[in-house]
């Protein structure tokens, strides 16, 4: 399918905002066409890691944002908002919400990602996490803006088979480029991958997401998506900390593991990027996991405490040393049971490292 020309709008004042026409009321005469049923909920589609950008014609670029993955159902009864893992979120995003509520469609599915930025317009993923009130909080996060980068579901149609440029131009309709509101669209960049991955980088952002401008949405890994990072940024299990009594709560270093199948292996530690409030709570937390004996080999540690691993960390790292450990690592935040986290797995290193 082909995108719809945009002539009527240049006639336009180039000041004005473009505006679609108001609807006109159905005539009742007319017969009424079948529905597609609406999802009650969707798995995501995910993008793949790759090391560099794809060439070719077909691909298209956006940022890379740092939040949690939401989709916005907007039904008759009203909006809902469910994260990744499928629970409903919809009370902790009211901004989102409320932004929902007025967007121009009477039915819809949206994907995105919700941000919190700095002050330097970069998405935030501690800063996302505290407004919600850390792991496992309740507090509801108006300061969230939900970037909008598909539509899955229109005014009665399931359009997940339909190809991205034909979705994209339905979502620019109803999120309208350069907006300032709770919902706002992560807008695509027609640039070269590896000259806009360079930029991304020297603004300090997480990285970019290339996209197959002709491909279906499909839930998964199926490789229409792929990301390419700056800084890699990965999920590990804290199985334990090093005590130290000059650390923001007395957490010299936090040890992590990894998934290689089935199994638990230690990857070494993180001892930065923790401030005296997310330290606290990162405490308050792992002080109720405690354990007498480590759940994996992190070989011989002074003034360790072994807790059981079930807290998930985001760590930012720069490389891999040759014995398997993180190298220059960097606590994030922790991740939410409820984003349905993933764990990174030493088994499937090689399958994006191609």
């Amino acid at each position: 399918m082909t995108k719809p020309p945009t002539s009527k709008p240049l006639l336009q004042d180039a000041d004005r905002p473009v505006r679609s026409r108001p609807r006109k009321p159905r005539n009742p005469a007319q017969p009424n066409l079948p529905l597609d049923p609406m999802p009650d909920r969707i798995d995501p589609c995910l993008a793949l890691l790759k090391l560099k950008p794809p060439k070719g014609p077909q691909w298209t670029f956006e940022v890379k944002w740092d939040g949690y993955r939401l989709a916005v159902h907007i039904e008759p009864t009203g909006v809902r908002i469910l994260t990744r893992g499928g629970h409903d979120w919809t009370d902790r995003f009211p901004a989102i919400a409320a932004e929902a509520r007025r967007l121009p469609v009477a039915t819809a599915i949206l994907d995105g990602e919700a941000v919190v930025f700095d002050e330097r317009g970069r998405s935030d993923f501690g800063r996302l996490q505290q407004s919600l009130g850390g792991r496992g909080g309740k507090r509801m996060s108006r300061e969230a803006v939900l970037m909008a980068f598909d539509l899955l579901y229109f005014d009665g149609r399931d359009i997940r088979q339909t190809e991205l440029t034909s979705r994209r131009h339905l979502l620019e309709g109803l999120v309208p480029a350069g907006g300032e509101e709770a919902i706002r669209l992560s807008e695509e960049i027609e640039a070269d991958g590896d000259i806009l991955l360079r930029i991304a980088c020297e603004h300090e952002l997480e990285g970019i997401v290339a996209k197959d401008r002709n491909g279906p949405y499909r839930s998964g890994r199926g490789g229409e998506w792929l990301k390419i990072k700056c800084i890699q940024s990965d999920g590990f299990l804290i199985v334990g900390y090093e005590k130290s009594t000059a650390s923001f709560g007395g957490i010299g270093r936090l040890l992590l593991a990894a998934r290689k199948g089935s199994d638990l292996v230690y990857v070494g530690g993180v001892g930065t990027g923790f401030n005296e409030r997310s330290a606290s709570e990162l405490r308050e937390q792992m002080d109720k996991l405690t354990i007498g004996k480590p759940a994996v080999d992190t070989g011989r540690k002074r003034n360790a405490v072994f807790i059981d691993p079930k807290l998930v960390a985001e760590i930012e790292y720069r490389a891999w040393t040759h014995d398997g450990k993180l190298r220059h690592a960097s606590y994030k935040g922790l991740r939410d049971a409820q984003d349905h986290t993933e764990v990174y797995d030493l088994s499937a290193t090689a399958s994006w490292m191609q």
